[in-house]
């Protein structure tokens, strides 16, 4: 009997239990979505966009993952608003009216994963105002208002990965604007109006290794601007128009694999400050005026695979630019002004895999052929080359040659010098030279020199090569005699012609000494070896001298002393006398040699009449 009342006891106790725990359930899974929302319960997320909200509801499911507050007008977080939303993941308030974030505006979102504050009227984030967010890993507060990063604004955010703070107005970071970022491996800094790089405060980001650079106002990349970040990898500069330098030293201090500078105004590559970048995969130099690759200066960068240079001004690419680049697989030279490109440039084009040549002005001959050898295993990025200056092949796609016509359409010819008369020129010392040297081929070649010695002359100095493929000796010394040889090449070999200088030097100066006809013979002795040789002495010249000398002074002393008596006479019977006080000479000397201060003097009295 006592067993029947207690089974029934518990089968009542039972379905109590299930039905106060049925009740639960439906009102928990039925709770409404507030006005103007949006719910999924499946996914656990509340879409308020465009719901004309002008402050963030308070009744938003406890359970949410996924909060959405875009495209309102929202003007303020207050306190500790989100404390609720403890399970919440993601939180976008992009493209409101925010202008003020209070402190612990964000407290109670211990599990926030995603903050987006982008597109809103912030113009400064107090500190504190991301107290609370523990979890926090990405941070996007990108195209606001903001002035200034003040000291200490992000410290609460230690598992903060990255901070998108793209097209604010950003004049100045605080040295300890970061402190605290611990974990920090990304940073957007794009469009804002620093002209500086913020040396101090990057220092704080030990572990960064994304850095971003767009649209500042830098002119120049001053030495160790980023030494701090060890682990930096990829550094992006672009569209800093005043850029056009880079400090020997600014990437000291960093291990990059890829690094771009794009749309700024560098007229050459950077070599001093790239030569370290030995972990270098990935460099991106486009659209900067750069109109010259030089031979044999990136191969320091040993395991450099890419580079573009799109939208440049390359004229020439040097013989050996690529030497010593083992891994090097991709070229982009697109849209530049480059005529060919020859196989000499390459450590070896069978590692080359992309080659960007199109929208180029290019010259097909034989500097070309082995590119249109290898178009079978060269990918042209869906532009093929097109030759462009070539007179008999203008138009022509470089998939358009067959195996056949090769070798007869890209061709080229030996230089040739023309005027091969001898240049035998003998002049005297001081004068100035001009060796001609003019020479044709195809392609047109390049005309150097070579001094007696066989080593080559630039454009600058006394003795010079001119652009026009002449040679000139300035004031031409008797050292400068000798063989010069021109030298014409191109791709197809080389033609030369030696040139011959005889320099007379000026007769001695000791056998034809500079007279002067008249009065006066001043000979021209040089100095003998020791600098000790004396001239000859002329009696003559010693006697006119002393006249002339005594006669003016004659002169002078007399025209004072009738000075004086016509003006003594204009003064009537009135006397004129002057006392005049000195001390002789042998006064002086004994007075200098005793102890005593006493001087003797002297008077005498001059009378005016």
């Amino acid at each position: 009997m006592f067993e029947g009342i207690a089974v029934h006891k518990r089968l009542c106790w039972g379905v109590f239990y299930l039905l106060a725990t049925g009740v639960t359930l439906t009102s928990e899974t039925r709770r409404p979505c507030p006005q103007s929302c949006r719910c999924n319960t499946e996914l656990l997320e509340v879409n308020c966009s465009y719901g004309q909200l002008s402050t963030v509801p308070n009744d938003l499911s406890q359970d949410a993952k996924l909060l959405n507050l875009t495209h309102n007008n929202i003007k303020t977080l207050v306190h500790q608003h989100f404390q609720t939303l403890t399970q919440l993941l993601d939180l976008d308030l992009s493209d409101n009216l925010l202008a003020v974030v209070e402190l612990e505006a964000f407290h109670g979102l211990q599990s926030l994963l995603t903050l987006r504050l982008a597109r809103n009227h912030l113009k400064i984030i107090p500190v504190g105002a991301f107290a609370g967010l523990p979890n926090l890993q990405l941070l996007d507060i990108s195209s606001n208002e903001i002035l200034v990063f003040l000291d200490f604004t992000f410290h609460d955010l230690a598992a903060l990965q990255c901070i998108k703070a793209a097209d604010n107005d950003l004049v100045f970071i605080s040295n300890q604007a970061f402190t605290g970022l611990t974990s920090l491996q990304e940073l957007h800094l794009d469009g804002c109006n620093l002209t500086a790089v913020p040396k101090e405060a990057l220092t704080q980001l030990s572990v960064l290794r994304s850095l971003h650079f767009r649209r500042l106002g830098l002119t120049t990349l001053p030495n160790y601007s980023f030494h701090h970040l060890v682990r930096l990898k990829e550094l992006v500069i672009s569209h800093c128009s005043w850029l056009e330098t880079l400090s020997g030293n600014s990437l000291f201090g960093l291990n990059l694999t890829s690094l771009t500078i794009r749309h700024c105004n560098l007229s050459a590559i950077p070599y001093i400050p790239l030569h370290h970048l030995v972990y270098l995969v990935f460099l991106d130099l486009s659209f900067n005026p750069i109109s010259y690759i030089q031979g044999n200066l990136l191969g320091d960068l040993l395991r450099l695979q890419e580079l573009h240079l799109v939208g440049g001004s390359l004229l020439r690419i040097g013989i050996g630019a690529f030497r010593g680049l083992t891994h090097f697989n991709l070229l982009n030279v697109s849209r530049n002004l480059l005529t060919t490109l020859e196989v000499g440039a390459f450590q070896s084009v069978d590692t080359l895999k992309t080659l960007g040549l199109d929208s180029n002005p290019l010259a097909c001959d034989c500097r070309l052929l082995w590119v249109v050898r290898r178009h079978l295993y060269l990918d042209f990025g869906g532009k093929s080359p097109t030759c462009t200056t070539s007179v008999h092949l203008q138009g022509w796609d470089f998939l358009d040659f067959s195996e056949v016509e090769i070798p007869g359409l890209l061709t080229c010819h030996q230089p040739r010098i023309l005027n091969r008369k001898p240049q035998d020129v003998k002049v005297d010392q001081g004068h100035t030279v001009v060796f001609y040297c003019n020479a044709e081929g195809d392609p047109l070649p390049s005309v150097s020199w070579l001094n007696p010695q066989l080593r080559p002359l630039s454009a600058i100095g006394r003795i010079r090569a001119l652009s026009n493929g002449s040679l000139e000796v300035r004031y031409a010394q008797p050292q400068d005699s000798g063989t010069y040889l021109c030298v014409a090449s191109n791709a197809a070999g080389n033609d030369s012609l030696p040139v011959s200088l005889h320099v007379r030097a000026f007769p001695s100066s000791s056998k034809n000494p500079f007279r002067l006809k008249g009065w006066f013979a001043f000979p021209s002795a040089s100095p003998g070896v020791n600098g000790n040789q004396k001239l000859p002495f002329d009696v003559k010249t010693l006697l006119i001298a002393a006249t002339i000398g005594f006669l003016s002074f004659f002169s002078s002393v007399s025209i004072c002393f009738i000075f004086m008596l016509f003006w003594s006479k204009s003064k009537g019977q009135i006397k004129h006398t002057a006392t005049i006080a000195y001390v002789p000479r042998g006064a002086m000397s004994s007075s200098n040699g005793g102890t005593g201060n006493y001087m003797e003097t002297s008077r005498f009295t001059m009378k005016l009449i």
